[in-house]
């Protein structure tokens, strides 16, 4: 424990550091403060209805992941969403696009053209998902709570520009956070938003237990017991990597003749247990979408009963089925992300091999055998995560706790947390030594 204070005592002492941490405070406390400014032309005392439908189901993980801006009609109601959206289709289409593919390869210029496509198409997507926001909007919320009336069109506009507008803007800020600040900025808007929640939900659960005989003070513990034990198996699961040894010849030079030395060289590829991140329960989350959306079409008995099943979030086919999309999509963006056949070239042409495994082909071989073996108990492990919520639902959780639980919110937390860590651990380790070692000399920080 002493140590870790004087960690965090010598974070304060690199002037670099200190600057990087503040400016990101900074534009977190900005992003949050937008998520609070509701749109012009909507009085904000008659938002309660909105709220009600976020309260749970779909809509509580859309206000989670906007930082209650869905529900508070904000400029920030669309969030960041649209720009994970738009990096994700960029993503997938670089598969299928060879001009894509090329511009991956083309290094730091290629990145920024990337980036400059990747903001265009959030600015496309933003202006499809703005009308349908004000949409329901104006399904939600009462007549009286337009102020420019029920139908006005300048309402419309200027409320998708400014949607438009302030989707860009929290855009710009998660960019400048990873630029001049500490971790990733994206990561750290969502993962602000998902924590602004957490307070409201714990006192929430705190009222419930404690009220009309409902498990009382030990429940609670009991809950929050759980609760860390999760977070700990999502810190194992984001840690977690397999080690394939790796040797690498090294060539001496004795007199006039030249001796290869193998073996000189020992190191390690890490091949990580959940190589996809969170990435596959964001794909499924968004397939999860689809069958309630057809199935409100029509207006048949099965067509409501499916429609009903897949809206709620904490039932068993719901969850059934997306524990099953998030298997199948984590085999799917761990092997268009992983490319063992370009690893073992890299792994080749620097002289390096496998103990007992020939270069080239049968080395790209192993690391796809070694890759689906891991990736199979780590999806299972990812889907379990991902529908945990329902579990502790059924033991009489309130849902908007449960949500901490599990999920896209909870490995979304842990990996942004670990991320930003790590970062502020290497500037330990560069600027400052004694910082994260008891013994050794002090070197001095460099600003």
């Amino acid at each position: 424990m002493k140590k870790f204070f004087e960690s965090l005592a010598s974070v304060w002492r690199i002037e670099e550091l200190k600057n990087r941490i503040l400016f990101t405070l900074l534009l977190l406390v900005v992003y949050r403060f937008g998520a609070h400014v509701t749109l012009p032309g909507i009085d904000a005392t008659q938002l309660n209805s909105l709220a009600g439908q976020t309260k749970d189901g779909i809509g509580s993980i859309l206000d989670m992941f906007t930082g209650g801006a869905f529900s508070k009609a904000s400029v920030f109601a669309l969030g960041i969403m649209p720009y994970i959206s738009a990096s994700i289709v960029v993503q997938l289409m670089g598969i299928a696009i060879p001009y894509l593919q090329k511009l991956q390869k083309d290094g730091e210029s290629g990145r920024k053209k990337l980036n400059q496509i990747t903001r265009w198409l959030t600015i496309l997507i933003t202006l499809v998902q703005g009308p349908g926001y004000i949409y329901n909007l104006y399904r939600t919320l009462p007549n009286s709570a337009f102020m420019l009336g029920f139908d006005s069109f300048s309402f419309l506009f200027s409320s998708v520009l400014i949607l438009t507008t302030g989707t860009i803007f929290a855009m710009w800020l998660g960019e400048k956070i990873t630029d001049k600040g500490i971790g990733n900025g994206i990561s750290l808007l969502i993962m602000v938003g998902i924590l602004a929640r957490l307070p409201q939900a714990f006192l929430q659960e705190i009222t419930s237990t404690m009220t009309n005989n409902n498990g009382g003070l030990m429940l609670l513990v009991l809950e929050v017991i759980v609760w860390l034990l999760v977070i700990v198996a999502c810190v194992l699961l984001v840690m977690a990597v397999r080690r394939i040894p790796v040797q690498y010849a090294r060539r001496t030079t004795t007199g006039d003749f030249e001796q290869d030395m193998m073996g000189g060289n020992r190191q390690w590829i890490p091949l990580k247990l959940n190589a996809s991140g969170v990435m596959p329960i964001i794909f499924a989350q968004a397939i999860m979408f689809i069958p309630a959306a057809l199935a409100g079409l029509s207006q048949t008995e099965t067509s409501q009963s499916i429609a009903g099943a897949f809206s709620n979030m904490f039932g068993f086919w719901y969850n059934f089925v997306f524990a099953t999309l998030i298997v199948v999509f984590t085999f799917f963006y761990t092997a268009i992300t992983v490319p063992t056949n370009k690893m073992a070239d890299d792994l080749k042409r620097s002289g390096g091999f496998i103990p007992g495994i020939k270069p080239g082909v049968d080395t790209s071989d192993f690391l796809d055998h070694v890759m689906s073996l891991i990736t199979f108990p780590g999806s299972l492990f990812l889907a379990l995560i991902a529908v945990f919520p329902a579990i502790v639902v059924s033991f009489g959780v309130q849902q908007s706790w449960a949500m901490f639980f599990g999920g896209t919110s909870l490995i979304i937390m842990v990996g942004v947390a670990i991320d930003t860590i790590q970062q502020i651990n290497s500037y330990l380790l560069n600027r400052h030594y004694d910082g994260l070692m008891k013994s050794g000399k002090n070197r001095k920080a460099v600003a």
